[in-house]
């Protein structure tokens, strides 16, 4: 079943859309909103499932993304992981800071500012570029009700829904807030998620053992520069995740849980471009970092005005399952 939120006010207006993204149907008779659905997913759930079958029976109304807000346009909770450890690796040694073997059996998480989601096609506003403009490219789910201290293996029955996410980061200002040891907070501004928010059992095979098992896709100022499965070298799965984020406390129902930046390495080293045989990078800091590595320095830009980045995923048969996150950064003007 697919499900986005309408721009309409804070929270939006629920819809369900079809298989193909081509058109819409109101889930008023349910809940107005995707909060409201979730808040209630026991009884939700079936009664949308209803109006997704009668939807490809046919009917319905055009579906537009460009009118989409994020999925959820605010949260309660948006806590970010950090899965793939290769990424944490790599960046780490470009620094010449050693890596904690802790880093392979804990995961490593933050929280996020949840309150001010951009929409999937809402431009990136940014007052500097010196800030050092950077996306990322992510999985995320969506919990109904986690109770505290939730094992991993029953974490994965509290997923309800699947999304993308370009978490937007600012990399210049990340070294002096972590100096600080107080963790990320300016450097992380809003992120947009995927137009449409998936269920599980949606994607089929591609979906187990807690992972989405299929390439995601960054296109920026129209290069494909990243292709990487999600599924592989994700080193905390997404039950692992959510159990880490309830260990002290419970997490309520519409809570966002972040995968990380997805990223693979290439016969157990650093990745590589697609143009050099490799699956590339869902971040401009990643490559940032190997040319560091190899070359002594970055060589790669981040992100300026006027730049534009595209996320998406696509099935086995090419066709869109989230839909595309189409973002430009522009001036933002006080």
């Amino acid at each position: 079943m697919k499900l986005a939120s309408l721009k309409d006010g804070r929270d939006g207006r629920l819809v369900v859309v079809s298989n193909d993204l081509t058109r819409c149907t109101s889930a008023a008779s349910v809940a107005q909103t995707m909060q409201a659905a979730l808040d209630d997913w026991a009884n939700t759930r079936p009664a949308l499932e209803t109006i997704a079958k009668e939807l490809e029976a046919g009917g319905g109304e055009a579906f537009e993304q460009a009118a989409c807000a994020s999925p959820l346009p605010r949260a309660y909770q948006w806590a970010d992981g950090s899965a793939y450890v290769n990424h944490v690796e790599l960046v780490r040694k470009a620094r010449g800071a050693e890596m904690p073997a802790s880093f392979w059996t804990d995961p490593l998480m933050y929280q996020g500012g949840s309150d001010s989601f951009l929409g999937p096609r809402e431009d990136i506003p940014m007052a500097d570029e010196a800030w050092g403009i950077d996306f990322e490219a992510e999985v995320t789910v969506v919990t109904d009700d986690v109770p505290m201290g939730v094992s991993a293996a029953d974490a994965v029955d509290h997923i309800q829904l699947i999304m993308l996410v370009n978490d937007v980061s600012l990399r210049n200002l990340i070294p002096g807030e972590l100096g600080k040891g107080f963790g990320f907070f300016q450097s992380k501004p809003s992120s947009a998620f995927s137009p449409i928010a998936i269920t599980p059992d949606d994607l089929g095979s591609s979906w187990s053992e807690a992972k989405v098992h299929l390439p995601l896709l960054s296109t920026l100022n129209d290069k494909l520069i990243g292709k990487p499965e999600a599924g592989v070298d994700m080193t905390f799965d997404f039950g692992q995740l959510v159990a880490h984020a309830a260990k002290s406390r419970p997490l309520s129902a519409g809570c966002i849980i972040g995968s990380g930046t997805v990223s693979n390495k290439l016969d157990d080293g650093p990745g590589k471009h697609i143009v050099d045989g490799g699956v590339g990078y869902s971040c401009i800091a990643e490559i940032r970092t190997i040319e560091t590595i190899n070359d002594g320095k970055p060589g790669t830009a981040f992100m300026r005005f006027g730049d534009r980045i595209r996320i998406e995923m696509n099935d086995a048969n090419g066709e869109s399952i989230f839909g595309t996150i189409d973002q430009v950064v522009t001036k933002y003007e006080t």
